[in-house]
C-alpha cells in the first residue's frame, strides 16, 4: 500500500487546531516519505526568513507538522514503526499547541553566557498574544543543518569545550492553538526588554 499521497492535496487548507484520523494519516505520509524534495516542499511554507541580527528565521510547528516531523525524526533514527497510535501519543500532552521557533545567531565576540531573555509574541490587528511557555536552547559551535527535526534539544544540549563561545540559540515559544485564527496572519515580534529586535509575518492560512 502506498503511504505517500500527492502533496498538493495534503497541504491545501488552513491550520487545523485538532487532527482527525485522516489528517494524521496525511501528516504521517509526509513524514514517512522517502522523497526528500517532497518533504522540503512541505516544510518551506512554515519557515519565514528574517535575517535581521540576531534573528535568522522563524519556524512554525502546528499539530499537523508536529506529527510529520515526529514521523520523519523517528524514521531517521531507525524506528521500525510510527503510526496513528504513536502520532496520538506525540500530541497527547498538548494536542492544540503551536510552537513558534526563533533561530538566533550571535556575534562571535559576544559576552552572553546563555540565550538572552528575549520575548516572543504574536501580533494581530495590534493585539499581542502571549505564549504559554518559552524555552531557550543555547548553541555552541556551528549550526548543523537547517531543518528542525523536530526540535534542537532532542538528545541533549551539547556541552561547550573550554572557552568555546556561544554562537547562537533557539527560542521555542509555545502558544495555545485554540486562541489562534486558523487562517489568520500574525506578526511574530521578538523583543529585548520591550525593545523590538525583529519581526516576521506568518500566515496560518497557508499551512496545516
Amino acid at each position: 500500500m502506498a503511504l505517500v499521497v500527492g502533496l498538493s492535496s495534503v497541504v491545501v487548507g488552513a491550520y487545523e487546531r485538532t487532527l482527525d484520523p485522516r489528517a494524521i494519516e496525511q501528516a504521517l505520509s509526509i513524514g514517512l516519505s522517502r522523497i526528500d524534495a517532497d518533504r522540503e516542499r512541505f516544510h518551506r511554507p512554515y519557515q519565514t526568513i528574517v535575517n535581521r541580527a540576531p534573528v535568522d528565521w522563524i519556524d512554525i510547528v502546528t499539530p499537523f507538522r508536529r506529527v510529520a516531523l515526529e514521523a520523519e525524526s523517528r524514521t531517521r533514527a531507525g524506528a521500525r514503526l510510527f503510526g496513528q497510535r504513536e502520532a496520538l501519543e506525540a500530541l497527547a500532552s498538548a494536542p492544540e499547541r503551536v510552537d513558534v521557533i526563533v533561530e538566533l545567531s550571535f556575534h562571535p565576540l559576544n559576552t552572553f553566557v546563555g540565550v538572552p531573555d528575549y520575548g516572543v509574541v504574536l501580533m494581530q490587528d495590534g493585539l499581542p498574544l502571549q505564549p504559554q511557555n518559552i524555552e531557550r536552547v543555547p548553541r555552541f559551535g556551528p549550526r548543523v543543518g537547517g531543518t528542525l527535526l523536530p526540535y534542537p534539544w532532542r538528545g541533549g544540549v551539547r556541552i561547550p569545550r573550554g572557552s568555546e563561545p556561544l554562537l547562537g540559540g533557539t527560542i521555542v515559544a509555545q502558544f495555545d492553538g485554540a486562541q489562534l485564527t486558523p487562517d489568520g496572519t500574525y506578526d511574530v515580534v521578538i523583543a529585548d526588554a520591550g525593545k523590538e529586535l525583529a519581526r516576521g509575518r506568518v500566515n496560518f492560512g497557508s499551512v496545516r
